[in-house]
């Protein structure tokens, strides 16, 4: 077990924990939720090339990325202005709209975004 780490309960958290009622409960309630959403990652994710890779990341720019950002993110890939000979940008931002939310969810977790 890992040492004990103080993190702030944020809406998320006090939304994903509100019906257990002590703090072993609600450790549990993370960690399974986090075990999970770590399987979600690992089974998901769009098939890029290091080209569309490194696009994604400097059109993210740094930062963790918004659901309201992730959901709009083939809208900020069409709107760029990022250029690159390997990479059509209309293309690109395609086959974000055709993905499911956990593909691109997994993707740029995997991107580190």
């Amino acid at each position: 077990m890992n040492e004990k780490t103080r993190i702030y309960f944020g809406p998320p958290l006090v939304q994903l924990t509100e019906k257990e009622g002590n703090t072993l409960e609600k450790s549990g309630r993370i960690n399974i939720t986090a075990e999970r959403y770590l399987e979600l990652v690992r089974q998901h994710g769009l098939d890029l090339s290091q080209a569309e890779k490194n696009c994604l990341k400097q059109i993210c720019g740094a930062g963790f990325l918004t659901l309201m950002e992730i959901h709009e993110l083939a809208d900020d890939v069409r709107d760029s202005d990022y250029s690159h000979p390997e990479i059509n940008l209309e293309d690109l931002a395609e086959k974000l709209e055709a993905a499911s939310f956990a593909d691109i969810l997994a993707t740029i977790e995997k991107l580190n975004l």
